[in-house]
């Protein structure tokens, strides 16, 4: 991956000891649930952001979503009066805004190239993901591109399974290509993944070497998500806790003009 005709605007190396809310707002999308349940649980020190899912983590948002536990950093917030269904990443049809939220664009480009440096979780019952989503103050502007989709059943010694690709949601523009990638690398350990996303097209990478490329692209603002998610067992058992999604780096950049 070339990198040449790109100027950095966004990076965090998490150098500090607390993490930076002027680059990111730590909830999973409050507007379906709430500020409390939505909350991000994580760490900051020694260069590097813990994302963690702990034993006494609540469901994020249980109406609708189940059991399923988030600690996840989103760039941008934007949702419509309560009681209404205008929002991003509407992912049930019952949902509405249950909460007041203050709209904010903290890094929302359109178009450029996004990586991230990450160690992935082994954990059957985990999934971390780096992706963006229209931030839809229109709503058709409502596409995602998964720049890393890694659930901890496709992680091996020699091999991970990557998610990658375009999922459509309400912008008809776009038609869904998402596949998952036999990559030979131990994904618990750091690998650089990156997603090139240009006027044409979205090019898909890991450490560099290219893997897939989507010749659609969505044509507005996105904003970065980054998360770990867990999933209810069928059974229960005895788990390690905290599930720990270890993240180095996270860049953003734009061609010059």
């Amino acid at each position: 991956m070339e990198r040449v005709g790109y100027e950095l605007e966004f990076e965090d190396t998490f150098g500090g000891d607390t993490l930076d809310t002027d680059r990111w707002v730590a909830h999973y999308l409050p507007q379906w649930s709430s500020r409390e349940r939505s909350a991000a649980r994580y760490e900051v020190g020694g260069g590097c952001l813990r994302l963690l899912i702990e034993r006494d983590q609540q469901p994020w948002c249980p109406e609708l979503d189940g059991d399923i536990r988030v600690s996840s950093l989103q760039t941008g917030v934007f949702a419509g009066p309560v009681g209404s269904a205008i929002g991003q990443h509407r992912f049930h049809l019952s949902a509405v805004v249950r909460e007041p939220q203050q709209n904010v664009r903290l890094y929302t480009p359109r178009y450029g190239l996004v990586e991230m440096r990450a160690k992935a979780v082994a954990d059957p019952l985990n999934m971390v993901a780096l992706w963006l989503i229209g931030y839809e103050d229109e709503p058709d502007r409502s596409a995602e591109i998964c720049v890393c989709e890694i659930f901890g059943r496709d992680v091996g010694r020699t091999h991970a399974a990557v998610g990658m690709g375009v999922h459509p949601f309400d912008d008809h523009r776009i038609v869904d290509d998402f596949s998952r990638e036999v990559i030979p690398i131990d994904a618990r350990e750091f690998h650089v993944y990156a997603a090139e996303w240009t006027r044409e097209r979205v090019s898909f990478f890991v450490d560099d070497e290219h893997v897939k490329t989507v010749d659609q692209s969505p044509p507005y603002p996105m904003q970065l998500m980054l998360g770990i998610y867990e999933f209810p067992a069928d059974q229960a058992g005895p788990a390690e806790y905290p599930k720990e999604f270890t993240v180095d780096y996270v860049r953003g950049h734009r061609r010059f003009e």
